[in-house]
C-alpha cells in the first residue's frame, strides 16, 4: 500500500522546492544521486544542503550548471520563434531538445521504469501547455539547452524521490500564486505565466491569487501537481507520519518554503465504523410528484440517502415507505422537513451502527478527459475504483460513446496508469 503525500503550497511550488521537500521527508539521497548522474547528459552537478528560511530549517536542492549558474526554473519552453526565452548575458551553444530527445534521455537513465513514466508524464503536461500557449504543435515545442538541463534534472529528481518514498496519492488543495508581471526577453508577461495558466485550465487546478508581486508557481511546479495530484481535499482526520520543508531560491514576503507531509488516515486493513440515524414513515395520501420533490429536498439538505418504495398498508391501501439515512446533526431538521412537505403525522427513528470502507474522491486525467471516481480500500488492502455517475455521463456524451464504454475506460485507465 503506497503512501499519501500532502503538499502545502502557501508559498507556491517549483521544481527545486519539491525535490528538497521530498528529500526532507526521507527520500534516499544515494538513490537520487545514482539516478541523476546516470542521465545521459553532462554539464551539471547537484548540491543538497540545509538553509534557514524565515528562521525555519529547510532542505535546499540546487542544480549547478557548469557553464551557467542561473536559476532556470522560470525558463520557458518555446517553439521555433523562441518566444519567452531566457535573457542571456553571455553566449553558449543553443542546442534544442524536444519531447523525443527528452524521452530518449529519461529512458537512457538508470531510473526505475515507474520513475521514468512519472517524469515523462510531467514533461508531457508541460509540452501540451506550452503548445497551447504559443500556438505551435507539441512536436515543435522545445526546451532551450540550458533550461532543459536543470528542468530534466528537477523533474527526474521528483520522480525518483516519489518512487523511492512509494508515494501513490498526492493531495494539493490549492496553489498560492503571486500577481503582477515578470520580464522576459520580449517584454513583460503576466503572472500566472502562460504555461501555468494553461496547466491550471487544462487540469482544473485551484489557484489563489495573493498580493505578492512575483511568480510563486513555476511551470514545473504546476506540471508536477497536474501530473500527480489525486485529490484536492484533506481527510477530516489524519495523522502526520513525517513532514519536510523544501526551500525556494527567491525572496518574497512569504517564507519561500514548500511543506510536504506524509499522512495516514486509518490502517489499510481496518474497517471503519460510524453512527447514522434511520428515519422512516409510511405515507398513503401523497402523490408520486410530492414524494419525488421531497426526496430531492432531503438530499439537498443533508440526507446521506433518501428513497421511497411502494407498499400496501391497512385496508389494502397503496402507499409509500419513505426512508432517510442521516447524521445526528441533521436529524431534527430533516424530520421537520418531512413533516412540512408531506402528510405524515409520525416518523420512526433508530440510531444505527454501520461498517464502511475507507474511501476518497479522486480526480484524474484520462484519454477521455478529466474523470472523477470513488477510490475504496477493502479490508485486505485491495483498492477498487468506482467512477462517479456524473463524470461518466459527461465523458460518454463528450466522446460520443456509450456509458458502459466510458465507465470501463475510466476504471481501466485508473487501474493500469496509477
Amino acid at each position: 500500500m503506497g503512501k499519501t503525500l500532502y503538499l502545502e503550497c502557501y508559498s507556491g511550488i517549483s521544481g527545486d522546492m519539491t525535490v528538497a521537500a521530498l528529500l526532507d521527508l526521507g527520500a534516499d539521497r544515494d538513490v537520487l544521486e545514482k539516478a541523476l548522474y546516470s542521465l545521459p547528459i553532462g554539464g551539471f552537478h547537484i548540491e543538497i544542503s540545509r538553509v534557514k528560511k524565515s528562521g525555519l530549517d529547510a532542505c535546499d536542492f540546487n542544480v549547478i550548471l557548469n557553464h551557467d549558474n542561473h536559476d532556470h526554473d522560470m525558463e520557458y519552453l518555446h517553439g521555433k520563434d523562441h518566444e519567452y526565452s531566457h535573457i542571456h548575458e553571455h553566449s553558449h551553444p543553443h542546442e534544442h531538445r524536444g519531447m523525443r530527445e527528452i524521452t530518449e534521455i529519461i529512458q537512457g537513465s538508470a531510473m526505475t521504469d515507474k520513475a521514468k513514466k512519472m517524469a515523462l508524464h510531467v514533461f508531457d503536461v508541460l509540452a501540451h501547455a506550452e503548445s497551447k500557449a504559443h500556438g505551435v504543435p507539441v512536436e515543435e515545442v522545445h526546451f532551450h539547452e540550458v533550461g532543459a538541463i536543470d528542468s530534466i534534472v528537477d523533474i527526474a529528481a521528483i520522480a525518483v524521490c516519489m518512487d523511492n518514498l512509494d508515494i501513490t496519492d498526492v493531495i494539493v488543495p490549492v496553489l498560492y500564486e503571486g500577481t503582477g508581471f515578470i520580464r522576459c526577453q520580449h517584454g513583460q508577461i503576466p503572472v500566472p505565466v502562460p504555461a501555468v495558466a494553461r496547466i491550471a485550465e487544462d487540469h482544473h487546478l485551484k489557484l489563489k491569487i495573493t498580493d505578492i508581486q512575483g511568480e510563486l508557481v513555476t511551470p514545473t511546479g504546476a506540471a508536477v501537481v497536474a501530473a500527480f495530484c489525486t485529490s484536492e481535499k484533506l481527510p477530516e482526520d489524519f495523522s502526520i507520519l513525517k513532514s519536510g520543508l523544501g526551500a525556494g531560491k527567491r525572496e518574497y514576503r512569504c517564507p519561500g518554503i514548500l511543506r510536504a507531509m506524509l499522512i495516514q488516515t486509518e490502517p489499510a486493513d481496518a474497517k471503519l465504523t460510524d453512527t447514522v440515524w434511520k428515519l422512516e414513515t409510511d405515507i398513503d395520501d401523497c402523490s408520486g410528484e410530492v414524494m419525488g420533490y421531497v426526496q430531492k429536498l432531503l438530499m439537498e439538505n443533508g440526507a446521506r440517502e433518501a428513497h421511497y418504495m411502494p407498499i400496501y398498508t391497512k385496508k389494502n391501501r397503496p402507499a409509500y415507505t419513505l426512508t432517510v439515512i442521516c447524521k445526528e446533526k441533521d436529524r431534527e431538521s430533516l424530520e421537520n422537513l418531512i413533516f412540512a412537505e408531506t402528510t405524515t403525522i409520525g416518523i420512526r427513528r433508530a440510531e444505527m451502527q454501520r461498517t464502511i470502507l475507507k474511501r476518497e474522491i479522486s480526480t484524474f486525467k484520462t484519454p477521455l478527459g478529466q474523470a472523477k471516481a470513488k477510490i475504496c480500500t477493502l479490508p485486505d488492502g485491495q483498492i477498487r475504483c468506482y467512477p462517479e455517475y456524473d463524470s461518466v455521463a459527461e465523458l460518454a456524451e463528450r466522446n460520443q460513446i456509450s456509458f458502459r464504454e466510458a465507465y470501463d475506460s475510466i476504471r481501466s485507465y485508473w487501474t493500469t496508469e496509477r
